[in-house]
């Protein structure tokens, strides 16, 4: 099996290189000068929803569509026009596309004797990526023989077993119930750090990918938005897109007062007077999008006042307009004002009194829980509505 991540030989790495690749479908641009690289023993996730170019991205790499534009490197060689079966890629597809007919050893062994490999070798690659996988005791069974989630694990198997410089993942938990397949994201990820895999992996769920990465690269409408690790991407997102799309955000306008020291002074929803810092100086009157995740956020007494100290809390005031129980935590729409309906988050306190609808309440969180979007991203109304309301 290949190296174990970290190892000398694989520190910064690039197993694969997409250089402005583009690809147009007569007028519709199905990918636009997209640029990524995976290290070696690195898994980076493909997310976006659909339509926003992830799956033509994987197919590209796969070598089952051609670029109109730029070049895929895999292994250190440039592969941008050869066929899939000189790329050095291992492929897990959503339905396993795991042969019927075949053990579950012949289905891992398939690969090995495509490339014409010994049989000993065969055997010995073959039980020990069983092994790897827990589904050494079952290789002479049939793949209906198996669960859901036995099926998956000798897809990754196949996969894996002849060492390819990349696997491509699609989906491959797409069908499985949500318990199972929380489960196998685990067993993946553990696997692709165990064995170093080098992976691309492809999802619409945000859950997922946070969970599965080492980086993500996130997409919308046929370009990249943004590539960084689960926390960059989750704490610092870019764009409206990125802060709406990778968990949940309030956005909200505000209005500029001063920047001095790093922190910006602006006025917000319900004549609010809030702190943050800034790394871009912006002059008094400017407009700016401001975001704060839900969890981020506490209720207090509307009463409540910390002054005026630098380090006070922001506040916003507002009234409790629908109550969530969500079982481990419990959700509050706070209405600020006719426009805009916050949302904060919070843990169940068991049998502890809670706020009820209709009470007038403050919305406090601290100067680093709330970030300054890039101009280019404008909050609209509209745009708080997908987190902040019931």
């Amino acid at each position: 099996m290949p190296e174990a991540l970290g190892s000398p030989a694989q520190a910064h790495a690039s197993e694969l290189r997409i250089l402005a690749v583009s690809k147009r479908y007569g007028i519709v641009e199905a990918l636009v000068d997209a640029s990524l690289e995976v290290r070696k023993g690195e898994c980076v996730t493909l997310l976006g929803p659909s339509g926003s170019g992830k799956t033509t991205l994987l197919n590209l790499v796969a070598g089952l569509i051609t670029p109109d534009e730029g070049e895929i490197h895999i292994g250190g060689r440039n592969a941008t026009h050869l066929p899939p079966h000189r790329r050095d890629i291992g492929v897990v597809f959503q339905n396993y596309a795991l042969f019927p007919h075949l053990t579950v050893f012949e289905n891992v062994a398939f690969a090995l004797r495509m490339r014409r490999q010994r049989v000993e070798e065969i055997r010995a690659k073959v039980h020990k990526v069983l092994e790897a996988v827990a589904l050494a005791p079952m290789a002479e069974r049939l793949p209906a023989q198996l669960s859901g989630g036995q099926q998956q694990r000798i897809a990754l198997a196949r996969a894996m077993v002849y060492e390819p410089s990349v696997i491509l993942m699609d989906e491959p938990l797409a069908a499985l119930d949500k318990k199972l397949r929380e489960k196998l994201q685990l067993e993946i990820r553990r696997f692709q750090r165990e064995y170093g895999i080098t992976m691309l992996y492809v999802t619409h769920d945000q859950e997922e990918a946070l969970l599965l990465s080492d980086r993500i690269c996130l997409m919308n409408h046929a370009r990249i938005e943004q590539i960084g690790t689960p926390d960059e991407l989750y704490f610092r997102p870019r764009s409206l897109f990125a802060s709406d799309f990778i968990g949940e955000s309030n956005v909200f306008p505000a209005v500029v007062r001063s920047f001095a020291d790093g922190h910006l002074q602006v006025s917000g929803p319900g004549a609010s007077a809030l702190r943050l810092r800034s790394e871009r100086a912006q002059l008094a009157g400017e407009t700016v999008t401001l975001m704060v995740r839900p969890e981020r956020i506490r209720l207090a007494a509307a009463e409540g006042s910390d002054g005026c100290a630098a380090e006070a809390p922001n506040r916003i005031p507002g009234r409790i307009e629908e109550i969530a129980f969500l079982g481990d935590t419990v959700r509050y729409y706070v209405r600020i004002d006719a426009d805009y309906v916050f949302s904060a988050k919070e843990l169940t306190a068991g049998t502890v009194a809670r706020a009820q609808v209709g009470d007038a309440v403050s919305l406090v969180f601290d100067k680093d829980s709330v970030i300054a979007l890039p101009p280019t991203s404008a909050a609209t109304p509209a745009a708080t509505s997908a987190a902040s309301s019931p």
